[in-house]
Formats: C-alpha cells, structure tokens, sequence
C-alpha cells in the first residue's frame, strides 16, 4: 500500500473512532445549519480536525480542502475531505455514513480511501494500481446494460441546486427501466458500492467535490466509467455526477439525457 495510502487509511479510522464514540449521544451534540437540510455537527469538526491533524504530522507541507474549514494552503499537492458524508443518516443513527478522503496532485487525484465506520469496511484506490476493499481487488459488476440493475441516486436537498422538474423526469425514466433505486443518503459510500458491483450504477446532482473525490477514483480503478451528466469530465465543478459499470454507465447517460436541462450543462 502507498504512503500516502497508509496515511489517509491512519487518518479515516482516527475519525471514524471519533464518529463511533459520540454515536449513543447524538442527542446532545451541537447541530447548525449550513443551508436548506445541509447540517454540521461538533463531530464533523472534530473528525475534520482530527484528519488533518494525522495527515499534517507526516506531510506538513500539504494543503486541504476540507467540508467544514475550507480551503487551508495553496500548493499542488492536497488532500479533499469528507469527514463524515451521511451527517443526516448518523444524526437518526441511520447507518450509512462514512469518512472521505482523496489526494490530488495538480488536480489529479491520484489516491482515495472511503472508511465506513459502522461496518468497519475500508475501500482504497490509488490511481493506476486498482480499487481495494479490505486489501481485497474490487471490480464493477458485469450487467451488461440496465435491464436487471441496481442503481443508486440521492435526492437533491440543496435549495439553489434543486433541478427538482429534472431530476424527477430521471427518477422517472430509471424506475421504468431498472431492477430498483436505492437511496442511501451517503454519495461517497455509494460510489464506493459502485466500485464494489453491489451497486451497478449510481447518479446524483448538486453534490460537492469532497462526496465525489475518492469515490470516483475507485470506480475508474475498479472498470468502470465516471462523468458528468453530460458526458464530460467536469463531475468535481458541476458536482453532477454518473457513475457504472461500463455498460450500465454508457446505457444510463442515454436515458438520463433528455433530462439534463441547459442549467445542469453548465
């Protein structure tokens, strides 16, 4: 395993540890509101700081991107943190929800590592060796198209980023031609599911860079095809994103396409 793998994988449980500890109390925790259903809690800040502090003390040169502190350093090498993706889900003790971390190196991520702390389960990709979980290789499943397939989708919450008329059309379109949809609440966890074929394709608008950063890595590591909804690259800025095995992937972007609105292009 890389250094820097063995860092974030140091990194993610110290924070999942920290997660785990305050689970049977989050009745007590302090909750504020970033925006329309888009919540932060003393453990996000604490798991984030928790993460850059392990980090620091074998790389103080590197930068952050995290969730809750932003931006910290300007340099070609950072890390993009998720310190807990599913803070809704953990705030109704829903067990899905997960530590996310991806490093870049001039803006290419070259390493991930997603922790999911209820299940202890550990998923780690860096780029040009393959996808992991629990040291074990992980491809994308085989479906060779959407007939028979599981995909997994999230809701959009962000009241700016809504695209509900849209986003409807698709939900649409996928039920009629899918097995089923799930909706987990943790986008980061589902890419990784993705990446480990118990998913065969997943798609969501209006997410961030840190829900999608480690993720994706692992489902191009594991073969399979990430984009935006429009076919291009830009899935980290429009924070739309699809996600599959190749088949699937190639089939869902057909489908989903007339949905996608010159808004959403952008």
């Amino acid at each position: 395993m890389h250094a820097l793998v063995n860092t974030a994988v140091s990194a993610a449980r110290r924070a999942g540890d920290l997660i785990m500890r305050y689970r049977n109390r989050v009745h007590n925790l302090k909750v504020s509101s970033k925006g329309r259903n888009d919540f932060v809690t003393e453990v996000d800040q604490q798991a984030e700081a928790a993460i850059i502090d392990t980090i620091r003390r074998t790389y103080p040169a590197h930068g952050f991107l995290g969730e809750e502190t932003g931006q910290q350093g300007n340099t070609e090498a950072y890390w993009i943190i998720d310190p807990l993706d599913g803070t809704t889900n953990y705030l109704h003790d829903f067990p899905m929800f997960c530590v996310s971390l991806a490093f870049c190196m001039r803006g290419q991520i070259e390493h991930g590592v997603i922790y999911d702390p209820m299940s202890q389960e550990l998923f780690t990709a860096s780029r040009g060796e393959g996808a992991q979980l629990d040291g074990r290789k992980i491809r994308v499943s085989n479906r060779r198209g959407l007939e028979g397939a599981l995909i997994g989708t999230g809701f959009p919450f962000r009241g700016q980023d809504l695209h509900l008329d849209e986003y409807l059309g698709m939900l649409r379109a996928v039920i009629t031609e899918t097995a089923g949809i799930r909706r987990a609440g943790s986008a980061a966890l589902d890419l990784a599911y993705v990446a480990a074929g118990r998913l065969d394709g997943f798609w969501e608008i209006g997410l961030k860079s840190w829900d999608l950063a480690a993720g994706s890595l692992m489902i191009r590591e594991a073969g399979g095809m990430v984009s935006d909804l429009t076919g291009s690259d830009n899935y980290l800025e429009s924070g739309n994103i699809l996600g599959g095995s190749p088949r699937v992937h190639t089939a869902l972007h057909k489908l989903l396409a007339p949905h996608v609105s010159e808004a959403l292009r952008k």
